[in-house]
Parts: structure tokens; C-alpha cells; sequence
């Protein structure tokens, strides 16, 4: 137990390292291509990634999750998806070659029909890597995706500021992304030792559909309610209230997603692995909350207290009206660990039809709160996604009462002393904010004191989760040593 524990967050650590190195990255090179490249291209390769999109939640159609989550997953298995994978993503790209005309059409802006021909190569691309990145993650692998995520990173990065400078203008956006995609799916291909056989099985391909299609339907449910959501902002608005709203989301939302996920995939894997051992699953639950919700609740409540300098400094005042919408969306991501880690638990015991109706329930109450909130301001659109994440809360806890004996009230007990300590830090680190200090000089204070105030306070109150992060720290320094 105590090994496999190790393993897992192991893993997790190579996951988090790979996401927010893969990020980090990527930060730095729009910040750049954004200084070489006029508003313009990326507006041309947005209109075009608005259905590479959607088409890519058939790309994976949930199968990648149903081989993760399946005990025995063979070579006929793997093999079956791999082929049936291809095949889907082959019909996928042609669907975009032929719609090519209609699209450039429908946008008035035929320069783009070459643009949609080259730049949906990305979903046969992604049909091969899908199965690829299953394996590594039910083998427990992740080491691997950190070297495939950089080099593919690295390499398209360093091609798409050198097509900018160049003046190829969206081309050095859409060549970015294919090059990113293409060197990690190669990377992956040499690293990883698996390779499809002349196998097929329908009968095994039916098993696996009959789990998958259920995640399948969350995911375009869930890509076609977000999209509804800015289509009415920026209808019933001005396009500047959707950028603002949009900018807002992107900072945590970057922090969110990549620590989700990182866990999403590492504890899914191991949660499917010992999915007959309630105890262990509930053990993983519990453990997936506590760490983090340590390591995401100073990061949004900082973020919030520091959200004027940050956006000052990197932004400049024209996008102060963001503002208020990133400080929004920071205390409505200090929820996300509950709800990743009661879905991962639901999922990986196969539970994956209460997953679709969870799903469902959410979204029928975000869009009672959209159709009230729509009419008053984009602001209050913001704040209904942030009432509807707390009630969300209840609803995909409720079940893990019954399959894990581990509700909301345990989950909230467990998520509270971090929020607490992160309250604390955040009070005193705002309180700088009355110093009406520079921006770079507030952040230059505010970030490294509320950095001690949270690591001080989770080592005087001995917070659990701190305690057991150290523990992993160490045992990663002693494993590099030996």
C-alpha cells in the first residue's frame, strides 16, 4: 500500500512538473508572438478552433477513459481503439476539408479555407497520440508525457517566433500548433515501447463504447455550454465585456486546468486500478481534496488580493475592467479539487452513467442561472457561475456518500482548514493594497510574504496536507540522491 502510494504521487509530481513546465513555457512565447503578431491572426486562427474544437471531443469519443479504466486492457484492446481511433479522425478530417469552403463562406474571409485544411491535421494527429497517452497513463508512465509535453513545446515554440518574424502572420500560429502536437505524438512514439498489432475486436470495441459514450456525451454537452455561454455575452454586449470576461477566466483558469489535469490523470489511473478496494479509492478521494485544495487555495485567494497589480503590470490599464471578473473566478476555483477528485472517484469505479446525469444536473442549474442572470450585466453572469459552483458542490459529493461513505460534510472538513489558512494570508497580504504602492513593488512585497505567512501557518497549526507534501518532497530529493 504504502509503495503504490508513493508511485502514485510519484507520478502525480512528473504530472504537475510536465503541466505547469509545458505552460510556463507557452506563457512566456504568446507573450512574444503576441508583441510580432497583430490582433488580427489570432482572431483568424480562433474563428477556425472554434470547430476543431468540438470535433475534437469525438477524437477521443471517452475510449482513452474506458481503456484507463478497464482492469484487464490488452494488446486487443488497445489495438481496437487504436484502428478505430484513426478511422474516426480520417472521417472527421475530411468532414473539415469538405466544410472548408462553406466556413470561409459563412465568415466572409475565403483566405482561411487552406488555413481549415492544414490546421485540422490536428485531429487525425490527435486520433494516434489519444491511445499512446492511455497507455502511459494506465502504466503509470507520466515521467514520459513531461519530456513529449517539453520537447513538442521547445520545438514548436521556437519554430512559430521564427514564422512570426517572418511575417507569415496566422500560418506562424496554426504551424505552432501542428508542430506542438506533431513532436509530442513523436516523442511519445519512440519513448513508449507499445505499438498497435494486427488485432481487432468489435465485440471488446462495443465493451468499451458502452462506457465511453457516456463521457463522450458530457464532453460536448459541456463544450457546447460554455460556448452558449460567451455567444451571449458577446451578443446581448460589446465584444470588449467578453474579452473582458474572458481574460479574467484565463489566469486561474490556467492554474486550475493544469493542476487538474495532472491529477485527473494520475489518480484516475490509480483509482481504476483499485477500483474493487472501496477503502483504497476512498483513501485516494480523500487524499486528492486534501492536497489540493492545500496547493490551489493560496494560489486563487492570492491571486484575488493581487489581481490589480498583476493586471496593471501585465495587461496595462486598458483591461483593468477584468478586473473584478479574475477575482471572480478565483474564489469559484478554490472549489475545484471536490469536484475533480468525487468525479475521478465515479468514473474510475464505472460508475460512468451517474457521471452523465451529475453532468447533466450541473448544467441545467448553470443554465437557470445564465437565463436569470443574462439580463443584468456580464458581471452577474460571472457571479451566477460562482452560486452555481457552490450548489454544484452537493451534487457531485452526494454520491460518494452511498459508493464511498465520504459526503459533503467530510469533503468540506477536509477542504476548510486550507481555505481557512488561505483566508488568513489573504486578509494580511490585501491590507498591503492600502499602501497604494507601484504594481511591481506591491507584488514584489505581497507575493513572498503571503508565501511565508501560508507555509509558516500550515507547519505551526501542522496541517496535514503540508506535512505529507514535505514527506514527498523529501523522498524525491533522497531519490535523486541515491
Amino acid at each position: 500500500m504504502k509503495n503504490k502510494s508513493k508511485t502514485v504521487y510519484t507520478n502525480l509530481m512528473w504530472r504537475l512538473l510536465e503541466r505547469f513546465g509545458a505552460q510556463g513555457v507557452t506563457l512566456v512565447v504568446s507573450l512574444i508572438l503576441a508583441r510580432l503578431l497583430d490582433p488580427e491572426a489570432y482572431g483568424t486562427v480562433a474563428l477556425i478552433t472554434i470547430f476543431t474544437a468540438v470535433l475534437n471531443v469525438f477524437v477521443d469519443s471517452g475510449l482513452a477513459n474506458s481503456l484507463i479504466q478497464k482492469k484487464n486492457a490488452d494488446d486487443v484492446d488497445f489495438s481496437s481503439v487504436f484502428y478505430f481511433n484513426v478511422l474516426i479522425c480520417c472521417l472527421l478530417y475530411i468532414i473539415m476539408f469538405v466544410s472548408a469552403p462553406a466556413i470561409s463562406r459563412f465568415y466572409n474571409k475565403p483566405e482561411i479555407v487552406p488555413m481549415i485544411r492544414v490546421l485540422s491535421l490536428t485531429l487525425i494527429i490527435s486520433g494516434i497520440k489519444n491511445v499512446q497517452q492511455a497507455y502511459v497513463s494506465k502504466n503509470m508512465m507520466f515521467k514520459k508525457f513531461f519530456f513529449s509535453t517539453l520537447g513538442g513545446t521547445l520545438t514548436a515554440s521556437i519554430i512559430g517566433i521564427a514564422l512570426a518574424i517572418l511575417g507569415k502572420g496566422a500560418w506562424a500560429l496554426i504551424i505552432q500548433n501542428i508542430t506542438n502536437l506533431l513532436m509530442d505524438t513523436i516523442i511519445l512514439w519512440f519513448t513508449v515501447k507499445w505499438r498497435p498489432k494486427l488485432l481487432f475486436s468489435w465485440k471488446r470495441l462495443k465493451g468499451l463504447l458502452s462506457y465511453g459514450y457516456k463521457l463522450l456525451l458530457v464532453s460536448l454537452i459541456n463544450n457546447i455550454y460554455n460556448e452558449c455561454r460567451q455567444l451571449i455575452i458577446g451578443k446581448m454586449y460589446s465584444s470588449s465585456d467578453l474579452a473582458c470576461y474572458n481574460q479574467g477566466n484565463r489566469f486561474p483558469q490556467i492554474i486550475v486546468q493544469n493542476l487538474n489535469t495532472a491529477i485527473d490523470n494520475v489518480v484516475f489511473s490509480a483509482m481504476s486500478a483499485a477500483q474493487d478496494e472501496i477503502t483504497e479509492v476512498r483513501n485516494m478521494t480523500r487524499r486528492s481534496i486534501r492536497t489540493g485544495s492545500f496547493i490551489l487555495a493560496p494560489l486563487m485567494v492570492g491571486m484575488a488580493c493581487v489581481s490589480k497589480s498583476v493586471v496593471l503590470l501585465i495587461l496595462t490599464d486598458k483591461w483593468i475592467a477584468c478586473v473584478p471578473y479574475l477575482q471572480m473566478f478565483c474564489i469559484m476555483y478554490l472549489f475545484a479539487p471536490i469536484q475533480t477528485a468525487n468525479l475521478n472517484a465515479i468514473k474510475a469505479i464505472g460508475k460512468s452513467g451517474v457521471f452523465l446525469i451529475i453532468d447533466i444536473l450541473e448544467i441545467v442549474i448553470g443554465l437557470v442561472g445564465l437565463l436569470v442572470s443574462m439580463w443584468f450585466g456580464p458581471i452577474y453572469i460571472a457571479f451566477s457561475m460562482l452560486v452555481c459552483t457552490i450548489l454544484n458542490l452537493f451534487i457531485n459529493s452526494f454520491p460518494n456518500k452511498k459508493y464511498l461513505n465520504y459526503g459533503t460534510r467530510d469533503q468540506l472538513r477536509d477542504l476548510f482548514p486550507n481555505i481557512l489558512l488561505a483566508g488568513v494570508m489573504g486578509i494580511v497580504v490585501c491590507s498591503i493594497n492600502w499602501l497604494e504602492l507601484s504594481p511591481i513593488i506591491s507584488l514584489f512585497i505581497q507575493i513572498p510574504l503571503g508565501g511565508i505567512i501560508y507555509i509558516a501557518g500550515a507547519a505551526i497549526f501542522k496541517i496535514e496536507s503540508f506535512d505529507y507534501c514535505c514527506g514527498i518532497i523529501r523522498g524525491l530529493l533522497n531519490k535523486k540522491k541515491e
